[in-house]
C-alpha cells in the first residue's frame, strides 16, 4: 500500500544551470559501457513531448456547476443558497473577464499549460517547512533475496541503478512514459519501430490512433543534480548537470564522492561499494551542530541562515550539497513496523536529512529503503517511474553481490567529508531549528490498517469502482466518527497533457452523503437492494468525476488560476473568493492519494491542515490498505477502526448480507 501524493510540478521559474530545452542534458552522456544503461529504447525518451495536447481550460459555466455540486453536501440549505448566489453573480460578472484573460494568456503561452506558472509559484512561495507540509515518501519493497537487503549491498546496487536511470534518461534511451489502453497494439516492437519515424510534432497523434496516451515527461530532468534553494519570500530551483558526485549523510555528517567518472561513465560498482563501506565504518560521534535541521525550518528563516552560511565562507561546500546527483541518507536505526517505517521515512530524526534535495534515498541498518522527495519540482509520477526502474534493475541486474568484496581503493582520498564553518549565530539557528523540529514531530500520529476481506477483484465482480469504494469508506468513517461530511481532496494526474500537473477529484458528494446517512443513522430503514443502488450511484458518480479530472475538466485548478489573476489587479478579491464556503472547501480535512506498484511497499504524507487526516491508500487484487496520519485534534486509531468497519458494511451490502451496525 502506498501513495503517490497530493501535489505537483511544472515549468520552473528558475532556469537550470546546465540543461537543454528538451530537459535532457546537453553534456556528454553516451558511454561505451552497456551496463551503464537500464535499456535502450528505439523510441527516443522525449519523442512525444512536442506534440502532447495542451491542458484545456474548462468552460466557465461548467466550472461553476461542478463547484456548486461539490459544495452541496458540505453546506446546509441557507449556506448553500448564499454560496449559489455568490457563484452565479461571479459567473455573470468579474469571472467573465478573468476567464477571458486566462484564455488569452494561455494562447500566448502555447509551450506550457495555464496552471503551470501559478501552481509552481504557489509551491515556491509557501513559507512553511517542507517537512510534513510537502515532502512525502514511498518505501521500496524488500529485495526478494534476503541477503541482498544487507544495507551496504543494497545501497551500492541502488546507487548504481539510480545512475543507470540518470544516464539512460539523459542519453534519450529511457522508454517514453505511455499509458496503453490497448497494449497488444501499442506496446509492441512493430508499433515502436513505426512510431519512431513519425516526426515529434505529430507523434502523439500516431500513438492516439492505437489507443495509447503518451504522458508529459518535462519534470524528469529535475530528478538529478537538483535542490530547492531557500530565498526570502519565494524559493528557487537549482540544477547543475555537470556535477558527478553523490551526497551521503551519516550521523549528521556530509560526505561526497564521484559516482560518474570524467568520461561520463558510472564509477566501478566495487569502488562505490568501497566508498560506502568507508563511510559506514566512520565511527565519529553524531555531528554536534547538524546542519540538516536547517532544511526543516520555515523558508524565510532558512533563507536568512543560508545567507549567513554563505557569508561565513561556505559557498563551495553548499554548492557540493546543492549540485549532488542525489542524497543517500544512511541511518543507523532499525525499522520495527509500518508505523516506525512511516515516521523514519516521512521525517526521520532531522539531523541526517537534507530535505531540500529533489529526492533522497534513505537506507536503514536493516536494509529498509525509501524515497523522500521535495515536492515543488514535480509530482509523484516522475518519482514513481524512477522508483519502479531502480527497484526492477537492482533486483534483476545487481551490480554487486553479497559474496563480492569491495575493490582495494583509497577511499580516504576519494571520499570528502564536507565541513561547514559555523559562527555562534548559525549554531544558535541550528539549535532552534532542532527544538522546532522535535516539538513538531511529536505532534504527528501515524497508523495503518489492512482490510483482508477483498480488493479489486471482488469489487469489479460486483461492478463497482474499487477507488470509489475506498473513498466511500473514508466518507463513512469520518461520518461515523464525527457526524459530518467534510472537504475531501483526491489527487488526479493530468500528465496526459503538456506540462500537466494534477486536478482535484472531490469524493464527497450528495451520493456519498446519502449513503452515509442511511447506513450510519438509519440502517434498518433501508433494504439491501436500496443500499446496493446507493453504492452503485456513488461508484458511477465518482467514476465520472475521475474521468473529468483526468481530462482537465475539474473546477479547482480553473478557479485557482482565476484567483491568481484577480490577485494581480491590486484590489480586493471578488466576493466569491471571500465566501467562507470557498475557504472551507479548500480546507481539505481528508487529503487522499493512491497508487499501487510492485516496487512500493508503503507510502505516506502528513495532513494538509492541522485538523485533517493524510490518507495514503492502495486497493490491491485481494486486499486494501491505508496509511493514515493526523495531529492531536484527530484520533487516527479510531478513524482507522471506522474505515475497517465501513468496508465491512459495504462488503456486506454487496454480498446481500444484513448490515452489522
Amino acid at each position: 500500500m502506498l501513495t503517490i501524493c497530493r501535489h505537483i510540478f511544472l515549468k520552473p521559474a528558475f532556469a537550470s544551470v546546465v540543461s537543454s530545452p528538451s530537459g535532457l542534458s546537453c553534456l556528454k552522456t553516451y558511454s561505451t559501457n552497456e551496463n551503464d544503461y537500464l535499456h535502450k529504447s528505439i523510441v527516443p525518451t522525449m519523442h512525444y513531448q512536442k506534440s502532447l495536447p495542451r491542458l484545456p481550460i474548462p468552460k466557465l459555466e461548467d466550472t461553476i456547476r461542478r463547484y456548486l455540486a461539490a459544495q452541496r453536501p458540505l453546506l446546509d440549505d441557507d449556506q448553500y443558497r448564499k454560496t449559489e448566489q455568490l457563484a452565479q453573480s461571479f459567473e455573470k460578472g468579474i469571472a467573465l473577464q478573468l476567464h477571458e484573460e486566462l484564455v488569452a494568456e494561455n494562447k500566448r503561452n502555447k509551450h506550457t499549460s495555464y496552471i503551470s506558472g501559478p501552481w509552481f509559484d504557489m509551491y515556491l512561495a509557501a513559507r512553511d517547512s517542507v517537512v510534513l507540509n510537502y515532502n512525502p515518501f514511498m518505501s521500496f519493497n524488500p529485495h526478494p533475496k534476503t541477503e541482498y537487503n544487507d544495507p551496504l549491498i543494497r545501497a551500492t546496487n541502488m546507487v548504481v541503478s539510480a545512475m543507470r536511470f540518470m544516464k539512460t534518461l539523459r542519453a534519450g534511451y529511457l522508454e517514453p512514459e505511455v499509458f496503453h489502453l490497448n497494449p497488444e497494439k501499442s506496446d509492441t516492437k512493430k508499433f515502436k519501430k513505426l512510431i519512431r519515424f513519425v516526426p515529434s510534432s505529430f507523434s502523439w497523434f500516431g500513438a492516439y490512433m492505437v489507443n495509447a496516451y503518451p504522458l508529459d515527461m518535462s519534470q524528469y530532468f529535475r530528478l538529478f543534480n537538483s535542490t530547492r534553494i531557500p530565498r526570502p519570500n519565494k524559493d528557487e530551483l537549482f540544477t547543475d548537470e555537470r556535477a558527478r558526485h553523490l551526497l551521503v549523510m551519516r550521523n549528521g555528517h556530509f560526505f561526497a564522492f564521484d559516482v560518474i567518472d570524467k568520461d561520463g561513465n558510472i564509477v566501478n560498482p566495487s569502488e562505490i561499494q568501497a566508498h560506502l563501506k568507508y563511510i559506514l565504518s566512520d565511527n565519529r560521534p553524531p555531528a554536534e551542530f547538524p546542519l540538516g535541521y536547517l532544511s526543516s525550518e520555515n523558508r524565510n528563516t532558512w533563507a536568512l541562515l543560508r545567507q549567513k552560511l554563505l557569508e561565513n565562507g561556505n559557498e563551495e561546500t553548499l554548492k557540493k550539497v546543492d549540485s549532488a546527483v542525489f542524497c543517500l541518507c544512511l541511518d543507523d536505526c532499525l525499522v520495527k513496523d509500518y508505523t516506525d517505517l512511516t515516521h523514519t521515512m516521512l521525517h526521520g530524526n532531522g539531523y541526517n536529512r537534507w530535505y531540500d534535495k529533489s529526492f533522497s534515498i534513505i537506507m536503514t541498518r536493516d536494509g529498509t529503503a525509501a524515497v523522500n522527495f521535495e515536492h515543488s519540482w514535480g509530482d509523484g509520477v516522475a518519482v514513481l517511474r524512477f522508483q519502479n526502474e531502480v527497484y526492477k534493475d537492482h533486483v534483476e541486474r545487481p551490480a554487486v553481490s553479497p559474496e563480492a568484496r569491495p575493490v582495494a581503493v583509497d577511499s580516504c582520498q576519494a571520499v570528502h567529508r564536507l565541513e561547514f564553518k559555523l559562527d555562534d549565530s548559525l549554531k544558535a539557528g541550528i539549535i532552534q531549528a532542532k527544538q522546532k523540529f522535535d516539538a513538531t514531530m511529536k505532534t504527528l500520529t501515524v497508523n495503518n490498517v489492512q482490510f483482508q476481506r477483498g480488493g479489486k477483484e471482488f469489487l469489479k465482480k460486483h461492478k463497482v469502482s474499487p477507488d470509489a469504494v475506498a473513498q466511500l469508506a473514508f466518507q463513512m468513517a469520518f461520518f461515523m466518527q464525527y457526524g459530518q461530511t467534510v472537504a475531501t481532496y483526491e489527487s488526479c494526474s493530468t500528465a496526459a497533457f503538456k506540462h500537466g500537473r494534477t486536478e482535484t477529484i472531490r469524493p464527497a458528494s450528495i451520493y456519498t452523503k446519502k449513503f452515509c446517512e442511511a447506513i450510519v443513522k438509519q440502517p434498518s430503514k433501508h433494504n439491501a437492494s436500496d443500499l446496493r443502488t446507493m453504492i452503485a450511484d456513488c461508484s458511477k458518480y465518482h467514476s465520472q468525476l475521475t474521468k473529468e479530472a483526468a481530462m482537465g475538466q475539474g473546477f479547482d485548478r480553473h478557479l485557482f488560476a482565476m484567483r491568481c489573476l484577480a490577485a494581480t489587479k491590486g484590489s480586493s478579491l471578488p466576493d466569491f473568493y471571500q465566501d467562507p464556503a470557498y475557504k472551507q472547501i479548500n480546507h481539505n480535512i481528508l487529503s487522499t492519494s493512491t497508487l499501487t506498484s510492485p516496487a512500493v511497499q508503503l507510502g505516506g504524507f502528513a495532513p494538509v491542515v492541522p485538523d485533517g487526516f493524510g490518507i495514503a491508500y492502495g486497493v490491491h487484487d485481494h486486499w486494501m490498505g491505508c496509511n493514515v496520519s493526523g495531529y492531536p485534534v484527530r484520533n487516527v486509531k479510531e478513524f482507522l477502526d471506522c474505515i475497517h468497519q465501513s468496508l465491512d458494511q459495504i462488503f456486506d451490502v454487496l454480498e446481500g448480507k444484513p448490515v452489522q451496525s
